[in-house]
């Protein structure tokens, strides 16, 4: 079952349709998630995989493949277009025309080079493949929107179909002050695209120097470095708000929040929360989402010159045709 919240956003994506490439067609959630999209037509796609298993599973379960293109690297007549894409996006770190066709098949590099080709619209991977190999092309090939600003992840948490934004759980270890205000501009701006109120809160375990450490100036200090930034010409009238630091009671409850944080715009009314290292954020979200009963959309990339999203290996089948759904209006968005 997915939430009215996730519904929402299959229904908008079904309205543009863009065109997004499954790398894990061994993968039977993916398989599964695939068909949910394209009954909904949310969504054109194409599984990268052997076309007799993957033709041999939908007839099985008796699924039609409408809307969906089922590709083998290996036989693909544009597998030699993306050898020489990769090659010369890569010479000039010493990638070698032999390696470039060595790479290019490889099922998660083909994918991000069917996007990079202009042949598909953005990506989803990780069922079966860890963060890093999702990543790691996306940044040789994509690359970053803004070359000043890090890449960095979110995920979007369903609790009582209410939705917040979660980031980063997947990619920055450790951030900098600077990496730390910029995944909160980032993480804003992302909110806005889906519909969530960017109202930000940078979580510590202290909140308004209630504690004293590295780690909370850390927080604070990226805190002021954000709401600097905001100050520029492109966030007028953006209704991005960011505040902190703060705890996570802080942030989300309105009682805790008047004896906190009484003057805040932010404290009590938070729907994008902002870790202040993947360590945190990993747990975080992983306690809700097992724990708390809370749906978990992602870690999804953003900071990206197209969509390129990756999964949690324990992803159900309806989590990954959400993520789908979702970069489907991130692609919309670029």
């Amino acid at each position: 079952m997915l939430s009215k919240y996730l519904n929402g956003i299959i229904a908008k994506a079904s309205e543009n349709l863009k065109t997004i490439v499954l790398p894990e067609g061994e993968e039977e959630r993916v398989l599964k998630a695939a068909h949910i999209i394209a009954d909904a037509n949310a969504a054109k796609l194409i599984i990268l995989g052997k076309e007799d298993q993957i033709h041999d599973y939908f007839n099985k379960n008796g699924w039609s493949l409408r809307g969906i293109e089922v590709v083998e690297p290996e036989k693909s007549p544009k597998l030699a277009e993306y050898t020489e894409l990769l090659y010369n996006l890569r010479k000039e770190k010493g990638m070698t025309l032999e390696q470039a066709a060595q790479t290019a098949v490889n099922y998660t590099y083909f994918g991000t080079l069917m996007v990079k080709a202009g042949d598909a619209d953005g990506m989803v991977s990780g069922a079966n493949h860890s963060t890093a190999d999702t990543v790691r092309p996306a940044l040789q090939i994509i690359k970053s929107a803004k070359k000043d600003r890090c890449v960095s992840s979110f995920l979007i948490m369903i609790s009582n179909d209410t939705p917040y934004l979660f980031s980063d759980c997947g990619v920055v270890i450790n951030p900098t002050e600077k990496e730390l205000s910029d995944i909160a501009l980032t993480a804003a701006e992302t909110a806005i695209q889906f519909g969530i109120e960017p109202k930000v809160a940078m979580l510590s375990f202290s909140t308004r120097g209630s504690a004293k450490s590295e780690n909370v100036d850390k927080v604070r200090n990226a805190t002021a470095l954000a709401q600097e930034a905001l100050k520029a010409d492109i966030y007028k009238d953006s209704g991005i708000e960011i505040d902190g630091e703060m705890q996570a009671d802080a942030a989300l409850d309105a009682v805790v929040a008047k004896k906190k944080a009484p003057d805040s715009h932010v404290a009590g009314k938070a729907k994008v929360l902002i870790f202040p290292n993947l360590e945190a954020g990993n747990i975080g979200y992983k306690l809700l989402q097992r724990l708390g009963g809370c749906e978990a959309y992602g870690p999804m990339l953003q900071g990206l010159n197209a969509p390129i999203n990756d999964l949690s290996r324990g992803a159900f089948a309806e989590d990954i045709a959400g993520v789908i759904a979702i970069t489907c209006l991130q692609a919309t968005h670029k």
